[in-house]
């Protein structure tokens, strides 16, 4: 997918976890959250805090679902 298609959540889901973001997605009927069972390592956690968990919640959900699923792990 070409940088310019790509949504902003989608790019921000991206470098979570490229970072080593270790937050797996939950989708349960129109439902999402998000689990760890591994702590981020320190550049993940401080990008979640800085750019991700300030959004909305409309904006944090679209996010959340561009992470890995834990239905996928």
């Amino acid at each position: 997918m070409s940088d310019n298609l790509e949504t902003e959540t989608l790019k921000l889901a991206k470098e979570y976890v490229r970072l080593g973001g270790q937050r797996r997605a939950i989708m349960d009927d129109n439902i999402s959250d998000t689990r760890k069972w591994e702590s981020d390592n320190p550049e993940a956690e401080a990008f979640w805090n800085q750019n991700i968990k300030p959004l909305d919640e409309d904006r944090l959900r679209e996010v959340e679902s561009h992470l890995p699923s834990i239905n996928s792990v």
